[in-house]
């Protein structure tokens, strides 16, 4: 006959009583009947029973339930009625509890009275565990130990503490006679099959009531701890004692370790059920995999706390009980985990179990407020080997670059054709608005968060990965904005659409700069396809606007009077014409749009200025052109102060060639001519001879020795706003 796990797990193949310590099994398989102990059963049960016993099954050694059931409504610890054990058979009872001691041949009184236990001693005559002819002089005895039937009734009722130290009694007196060779060999195995048939009972009570314990009241909970803690103490003493050679070795016992298993076959079993009962909770489309994690992460967390407050004060400290059910709910958690990451998992999938081995499992359970301190001393580690971490994140990653990059493409797909619809864009707070940069920095903060959720350094990784796709969309972006520009001129709505996506550079800027805090020397890669699409949508702003100026510049030097005011006032006026057209761009690129504006009448009044080809070379005339071009000056610089230009950069572009004009002592040109190439590195020597020939009272080496100060700053670096560089001389 064979013993066998009841969940399949464990099975025991067929063995010797003298090769395998068969009361060293799980609680929770029947007692093996095999080798050389079937001998002392045969013989005991010709003794107890004129009828063949009942039939064992592995069921009717079972205990049902868990020991964290208590939490979820589970039934109390009971034992059915019709289970009955091997103990029972091996002490005489039968399936409907009837004792056989009332047997005249084969009772189990008079079986026991071959053991001398609960058998009265005639006057005079020894016990077995006594040699003959010392009764009479022996001390007197010590109280008689209950009989067997006794002490099976005891354990019937639950009375563990009271029938487990006589049973101790009875072990070490057989061991003692053992030791003695007083009795015979079949004689001790009759004796030792009785007290190992109620060790098998007394160990079905303990273990079953520590099999789930927060059912059982503390009071009977501490009772089988104390049973337990005597049988280490035995099991112990034991070892250190010689083995009786005629008795099978039946310490130790390891009933710690059978609690230990039982704990981990319940953590099995809590953890293996259905994610039904959080399947609501988990969401209506979370996925499979996502309802068993929730369903496993929450059992272990209420698990153990329920643990750390209830039996953490009952079990001695040796036991560790909180480490004990810890490392047992971790082992199993593990191995669901381990062996889900052996599949091809799905990106959802992929991420689920990233989030909860890096992150919800250690953070939210393990290290959770009521479970942190009380698992220092647990062996618990990550639920995967690190190389395992890596190659999942790695997996993860490209998914989610490839999916940022998709969608990506997908919302500038949506934008593009929007352009080109008669119908203008939306407007925020009175400005052409775009959803366009909105929705790209959405996709690129949530695939970030998604692996914050996972791990910080994995959103370090990520964020670069991500900041070079956002790169390669801006210059996708730009291009399709390119062909708007060329293709939509025609359009109702093409300069609003202009705006709304001059707009949208400074979202993107703001958000590279503020949010995502890009390094600075990365700033001007990610900046630049947005630079050129801004100056791209200045440029048709403003192209046909500087078209009219045109033939109005072309007249401004005319006049007799050198500078004609009445031409530079319709300059003026035509560009406050326009102005209300740009009211659709944000505060601070209008300014910027302002300031293009205000260079382009500087640069094409001193281009005009250049190209009239003026000489004077009287004095006063010299004088009257400067105070002319100072005048003009005034009139550009308030006009495009007062709109919003703040290019302070430009005050000094035409005063400064008036100065030049003006004076007539060779030093003092030289030094303005000196400080105005500080201003404008761009300021040539083509350019300064240009204004120098307005100057007709000029000697030749006089003109060349004031081009000589330009060579002073011929290696200056470019500017970083060109002004001089766009006026082309010719």
């Amino acid at each position: 006959m064979t013993g066998g796990s009841r969940l399949g797990c464990f099975p025991f193949p067929p063995f010797s009583l003298r090769q395998t310590r068969y009361w060293e099994v799980s609680p929770f398989h029947p007692l093996p009947l095999s080798g050389s102990f079937l001998p002392g059963l045969r013989m005991l049960k010709m003794m107890t029973f004129q009828n063949p016993p009942h039939q064992l099954t592995p069921s009717n050694l079972s205990v049902p339930g868990g020991p964290l059931d208590a939490l979820h409504g589970s039934s109390q610890l009971r034992t059915p009625p019709e289970a009955f054990t091997e103990a029972e058979v091996a002490l005489g009872q039968d399936k409907d509890g009837a004792s056989k001691k009332d047997k005249k041949p084969k009772g189990l009184s008079n079986f026991f009275g071959v053991l001398g236990i609960g058998k009265k001693k005639k006057k005079g005559q020894p016990s077995l565990a006594e040699p003959e002819g010392q009764a009479e002089d022996a001390p007197p005895p010590k109280a008689p130990l209950p009989t067997v039937e006794e002490l099976k009734a005891a354990l019937e009722r639950g009375q563990l503490e009271a029938a487990a130290g006589p049973l101790l009694s009875l072990e070490r007196e057989l061991r003692a006679a053992a030791l003695a060779g007083s009795e015979s060999e079949e004689e001790l195995v009759r004796r030792q099959s009785k007290v190992e048939a109620l060790y098998v009972l007394l160990r079905e009570q303990v273990l079953g009531l520590l099999r789930r314990p927060l059912d059982v009241a503390p009071s009977r909970l501490r009772q089988a701890l104390a049973v337990l803690a005597e049988q280490e103490r035995e099991d112990q003493r034991a070892a250190a004692e010689p083995e009786p050679p005629a008795l099978e070795a039946t310490r130790p016992r390891g009933w710690r370790q059978l609690w230990r298993r039982g704990v981990a076959q319940e953590a099995e079993e809590r953890l293996g059920r259905g994610p039904a009962a959080d399947a609501q909770a988990a969401g209506v489309g979370s996925s499979e995999a996502e309802r068993v994690f929730l369903h496993m992460g929450r059992t272990t967390k209420d698990d153990l706390e329920a643990v750390v407050a209830r039996l953490k004060s009952l079990f001695p400290a040796e036991f560790q009980v909180v480490a004990v059910y810890a490392e047992s709910y971790h082992e199993h958690f593990a191995a669901h985990v381990a062996a889900m990451a052996q599949f091809e998992l799905c990106e959802r999938d992929t991420y689920t179990l990233l989030v909860w081995v890096q992150n919800l499992y250690p953070n939210d359970v393990i290290n959770s407020p009521k479970l942190a301190g009380e698992l220092q001393g647990a062996k618990l580690g990550s639920l995967l080997p690190p190389k395992q971490v890596q190659m999942l994140e790695a997996t993860f990653l490209a998914n989610e670059v490839a999916n940022v990059r998709m969608l990506m493409a997908r919302a500038l797909d949506v934008e593009a054709p929007r352009w080109t619809q008669d119908v203008d864009p939306p407007r925020l707070d009175g400005h052409c608005h775009s959803e366009l940069a909105i929705d790209i920095m959405q996709i690129l903060t949530q695939s970030q968060a998604k692996a914050k959720s996972i791990s910080v350094d994995l959103s370090l990784q990520i964020k670069s990965l991500l900041l070079a796709e956002l790169a390669l969309f801006l210059q996708s972006y730009q291009r399709t904005f390119d062909e708007f520009l060329e293709s939509g001129r025609q359009l109702r709505n093409y300069k609003v659409n202009v705006i709304a996506n001059i707009n949208n550079c400074q979202l993107f800027c703001r958000a590279l700069e503020q949010q995502w805090q890009v390094p600075h020397d990365l700033q001007s890669f990610q900046l630049r396809p947005l630079n050129e699409l801004k100056n791209h949508g200045f440029d048709a702003l403003l192209q046909g606007l500087f078209r009219d100026l045109h033939p109005l510049f072309k007249r401004l030097f005319q006049s007799h009077k050198f500078v004609s005011s009445e031409t530079l006032e319709e300059i003026i006026a035509a560009v406050d014409k326009v102005l209300p057209e740009f009211s659709g761009l944000r505060a601070s690129l209008r300014e910027e749009l302002l300031e293009l504006v205000h260079r382009h009448l500087v640069t094409e009044f001193i281009l005009r200025l250049t190209k009239r080809r003026l000489v004077l070379k009287m004095v006063e005339q010299q004088l009257e052109l400067a105070a002319q071009i100072l005048a003009s000056s005034n009139l550009i610089q308030n006009f495009c102060t007062q709109n919003g230009s703040h290019a302070e950069w430009l005050q000094q572009a035409l005063p400064s060639l008036a100065e030049i004009i003006r004076l007539q002592d060779l030093n003092a040109i030289k030094i303005s001519v000196a400080t105005y190439a500080t201003y404008y590195p761009d300021f040539s020597k083509g350019h300064l001879n240009a204004i120098l020939a307005i100057k007709g009272n000029l000697q030749g080496s006089e003109v060349k020795s004031i081009r000589s100060i330009l060579d002073v700053s011929s290696d200056t670096q470019e500017p970083s706003k060109p002004l001089f560089s766009l006026i082309k001389l010719g």
